[in-house]
C-alpha cells in the first residue's frame, strides 16, 4: 500500500477493525518513511456476470430497483427492500465466489421476497421464471398454499402442551 503523503511503496498495519455491516475491513496504517498515519477500507469485490458475458460490480441498488417494481402497490417499505438487498448480498458473498451469474442473483432474491410479500414474490417469479400460462401461476400458488398448510400444522403441534406424566 503506497503512502498517500510521500508515496513510499510500503506501509505497516497498526490496527484492523471490521465495519459495522461486516462487509469491509478498516485498517489504520503507518508509513515507515514519513511516519504519518492513514486509513484504508478494504472490501472483497463481488462481480455479476450478465447473460451477454459482460461483467459489472454487484449493486444493491439494482436489486432494490428490480424488486421495487414487483412490490408496487404492496405494503412494503423502502427499509424492507434495503434489508432484502442486504440479505441477498450476504447470501451471495457466503457462496464464496467472486463472480456471480446474474441468474443466481434472481434465485437469491426469490426466497427473501417470498417471506416479505407473497404477491410481490409471484409478480417477480412470473417475470424471472418466464411464466407462460395460468398453469405456471397455479403451480406457484399451490406451492405457497402447501407451505402455508405445513406451517400451520407445525404451529398447531407447538400449541399442544406435552403431558407432564403425573
Amino acid at each position: 500500500m503506497h503512502c498517500p503523503f510521500c508515496r513510499h511503496a510500503d506501509s505497516r498495519v497498526v490496527d484492523s477493525r471490521t465495519s459495522d455491516d461486516g462487509a469491509s475491513i478498516r485498517r489504520r496504517r503507518q508509513c515507515p518513511a514519513c511516519q504519518r498515519r492513514f486509513t484504508t477500507i478494504e472490501t472483497a469485490s463481488l462481480s455479476v456476470v450478465k447473460r451477454s458475458g459482460v461483467t459489472e460490480p454487484f449493486s444493491r441498488d439494482k436489486v432494490v430497483s428490480g424488486v421495487r417494481k414487483a412490490c408496487q402497490g404492496r405494503p412494503v417499505s423502502s427499509d424492507d427492500l434495503a434489508l432484502l438487498a442486504q440479505r441477498v448480498e450476504e447470501a451471495l458473498r457466503a457462496s464464496g465466489s467472486a463472480e456471480i451469474d446474474a441468474y443466481e442473483i434472481g434465485l437469491a432474491i426469490l426466497g427473501p421476497l417470498r417471506e416479505l410479500d407473497e404477491v410481490a414474490y409471484l409478480r417477480f417469479a412470473s417475470v424471472y421464471q418466464a411464466f407462460d400460462s395460468l398453469d405456471d401461476f397455479e403451480s406457484a400458488i399451490t406451492s405457497l398454499r402447501a407451505e402455508h398448510a405445513e406451517q400451520a400444522g407445525r404451529d398447531s403441534r407447538a400449541d399442544v402442551e406435552e403431558p407432564d406424566g403425573s
